[in-house]
């Protein structure tokens, strides 16, 4: 049996939410694997893929873009602005998130605020490539 408790919520719904062996989430520090008895810890999140393994093996890939993720005494518990599992993520899709991307730098206010917005365009694209 599993000992990590993952749930994984974005504004439109609970995308997943049960017991698991493993997470990771691409944090904008890195991409961190959350285990059971994992170190509280906060972090933003970058775009990218959560990486969600279950017992026996099987795991389950989820494109998020934005958001944080929390880990405490009871799990594991990301709140992502997007959240598209990989059977729903198409080029149309991260076509999208792309466009919603570069809305963020043209409407950026200071220099930093444009870099990441940029960075996350750049990334987004790298993530787009792989599809």
């Amino acid at each position: 049996m599993a000992g990590l408790h993952f749930e994984l919520v974005s504004p439109a719904r609970l995308l997943f939410s049960g017991d698991v062996a493993s997470v990771i989430i691409p944090g904008t520090e890195g991409e961190m694997t959350i285990l059971p008895q994992h170190a509280p810890v906060l972090s933003t999140l970058r775009p990218g893929y959560v990486t969600v393994a279950k017992d026996g093996g099987i795991s389950e890939k989820i494109f998020v873009r934005g958001g944080f993720a929390e880990v405490n005494a009871k799990g594991l518990t990301v709140l992502a602005e997007t959240a598209i599992p990989m059977a729903e993520l198409d080029a149309s899709a991260m076509n999208a998130q792309i466009k919603s991307a570069e809305e963020d730098v043209t409407a950026a206010k200071d220099d930093e605020s444009k870099r990441k917005a940029l960075e996350n365009v750049d990334h987004l694209k790298g993530l787009q490539a792989g599809l």
